[in-house]
């Protein structure tokens, strides 16, 4: 029996189970290829997370980093690729780098240092997830690092100042969406009625743009007027991790759950209440012990009481 996989990550909101790009992208590679994985989201109890999420831990092996998570699980023969051909396969790569390229910056620009965004969204969100002290420190810390990983890779000749820097990272991330969009076209995925890992990267890149709900979301107003792009977000919420488009689980599972846990309730209840009157009616010394009165038989005759008609 294989080794138990547990993936530490950053936990969801908004109906997304993870609001991480990369966290997302390891989940849903990890639905597409039928890898279990226990699934640890953080949360302010906890240590603060040391390195990037997510981490993947199998017995003594940690690993980070989505690809060499991705590597790691396809070793373990959970591989979602399978059916791919060279070609394919060297599609996938190509496109990866196009969203790390493209469209990355701007969603790092959109959380971390759109100020609006930030402040109101971003870090308190991050900082409810972080035990204190360290709330009130490394929600600053991960935005500076977002600046730097900007500025670093888009802050070159001819752009020096971060305006025309911002400028230049939303033209590439909406070209980037177009040509998405224009890949995927009517299919249900991008090599056909299977996902994969570039089914992965692009999930886990657009649905944090897509339902994150943002003062400020130029990104997320043009992702909508791409509705293929959006039922792809859609279709996978619901179909791999039982959402619906608004953030829920399926309303039939809900409701039969949300009605069996009313009715164990209420039996609970008339069961400890009946106890109650037996015990009373045997103490009172008005009415001395006596036989119970005969409960009426329902049809079929078995005793009609709340205890029968509940079902093992």
């Amino acid at each position: 029996m294989a080794a138990p996989m547990e993936l530490r990550c950053w936990g969801g909101d908004w109906g997304l189970p993870s609001l991480h790009p990369e966290s997302l992208t390891v989940m849903a590679y990890a639905k597409f290829s039928g890898a279990p994985l226990i699934v640890n989201t953080i949360n302010n109890s906890q240590r603060a997370p040391k390195g990037d999420l997510p981490v993947l831990v199998s017995e003594d092996v940690v690993i980070s980093q989505p690809a060499k998570i991705l590597n790691f699980l396809r070793r373990q023969k959970y591989n979602a690729d399978y059916d791919l051909s060279a070609k394919q396969g060297a599609d996938t790569l190509a496109y990866i780098a196009l969203l790390e390229e493209k469209l990355l910056p701007a969603l790092l620009h959109t959380f971390w240092i759109e100020a609006e965004n930030y402040c109101s969204v971003t870090k308190p969100w991050f900082a409810s997830r972080i035990a204190f002290p360290l709330s009130l420190y490394l929600p600053g810390k991960m935005s500076r690092e977002a600046l730097n990983r900007i500025m670093l890779t888009k802050g070159g000749p001819p752009l020096y100042s971060l305006t025309e820097v911002e400028a230049q990272i939303y033209r590439d991330a909406k070209e980037c969406l177009n040509l998405l969009s224009k890949r995927l076209g009517t299919s249900q995925f991008f090599f056909g009625d299977t996902p994969t890992t570039l089914d992965a990267f692009v999930f886990g890149f657009l649905t944090p743009i897509y339902k994150v709900c943002f003062p400020r979301a130029q990104l997320q107003e043009h992702l909508k007027q791409l509705p293929n792009l959006c039922r792809f977000c859609d279709d996978i919420l619901t179909s791999y991790f039982r959402l619906t488009v608004s953030g829920h689980s399926p309303a039939g599972q809900d409701t039969a759950d949300a009605n069996l846990q009313k009715l164990t309730q209420l039996v609970n209840k008339e069961s400890n209440l009946i106890e109650k009157m037996d015990d009373n009616l045997r103490k009172s010394p008005q009415h001395p012990p006596r036989k119970l009165t005969t409960l009426k038989l329902a049809a079929g005759g078995e005793e009609s009481s709340p205890m029968s008609r509940l079902s093992p």
